[in-house]
């Protein structure tokens, strides 16, 4: 009896130290929890640079309303009233579809054009985690200015078309300073094969130092990277310098840049104007949030 009685107690004192140990380790795996990583706050205030898409991106369910306009060449002074005869407009809207997506159209004076995009977030820069953010950015122009006439009596709807692709990569440095770089390609169905070219493609690079709470000095600049030596093209590289100005419920930008086009096809192709040699645009870009 006394033998029962002590494999019992043997029995129980070993049970009772089993399960306090399961809970000891059930305890401690509950406590080690994935971390989710920070996602560090967004490199640029605007949506662009300045000419140039930043890797910023509307939030779900925003929509913002932008009005772009640049002046005439700055260079020929009372003769064009300081850029006033000679102005340029973009009206245009972008929409958060979601947190990672956001879709745009707008229309602008140069051309008649009018210029459908689609900005796509693929990573985001991490605290003490992943370093870069990385964006998609596609675009279709429109132009509606094209006659079909004896120049182009040939002339379709295919024609008028012309393409951007851009992958945006970022890098929040520090609170006062962010890089992006931007490999460039741009693709056109209708090209003068002596000034111009089918396919063009480009490196970009821009960069954001903020001066106080609400103002931020941005510069920007894209490079052509397959232009053959003996192609005797008028059009420059675009160089621009801008003001990023918070004020309120929308961003207000102040831009001086060589290039008047604001659709990123004609930006990135045609930009006529030489910072050495004349042809300097002011303009603003106006970002209103709803």
């Amino acid at each position: 009896m006394k033998i029962k009685k002590i494999v019992f107690c043997l029995f129980t004192f070993f049970m009772m130290n089993h399960v306090s140990a399961q809970d000891d380790l059930l305890n401690q795996l509950d406590s080690i929890k994935p971390k989710n990583k920070e996602i560090e706050m967004a490199a640029f205030k605007g949506l662009q640079i300045c000419n140039m898409q930043s890797t910023k991106l509307p939030v779900k369910g925003e929509f913002y309303f932008l009005v772009s306009h640049r002046f005439g060449d700055l260079t020929e002074g009372i003769n064009n009233f300081f850029g006033l005869d000679n102005a340029l407009t973009k009206l245009g809207g972008i929409y958060g579809v979601t947190n990672w997506l956001a879709l745009s159209a707008s229309r602008h004076t140069y051309n008649k054009t009018y210029e459908m995009a689609v900005k796509y977030k693929l990573a985001n820069q991490e605290i003490d985690g992943f370093p870069l953010t990385i964006v998609g950015y596609n675009t279709m122009d429109i132009n509606t200015a094209l006659k079909k006439d004896e120049t182009l009596p040939g002339l379709e709807f295919n024609n008028r078309l012309a393409y951007t692709t851009q992958l945006l990569v970022s890098r929040k440095f520090s609170e006062s300073f962010s890089f992006q770089v931007a490999p460039i390609w741009v693709h056109k169905n209708l090209y003068d094969g002596i000034y111009d070219q089918k396919d063009l493609l480009l490196l970009g690079a821009g960069g954001r130092y903020k001066l106080t709470k609400r103002l931020s000095l941005n510069l920007e600049y894209a490079g052509r990277l397959n232009l053959p030596e003996e192609f005797n093209s008028p059009y420059n590289n675009p160089l621009t310098v801008g003001l990023d100005i918070e004020t309120g419920g929308h961003v207000f930008q102040l831009v001086f840049s060589n290039s008047q086009q604001m659709n990123d096809a004609s930006l990135f192709s045609n930009t006529t104007g030489d910072w050495n040699g004349g042809g300097i645009y002011f303009g603003f870009n106006m970002y209103r949030v709803f």
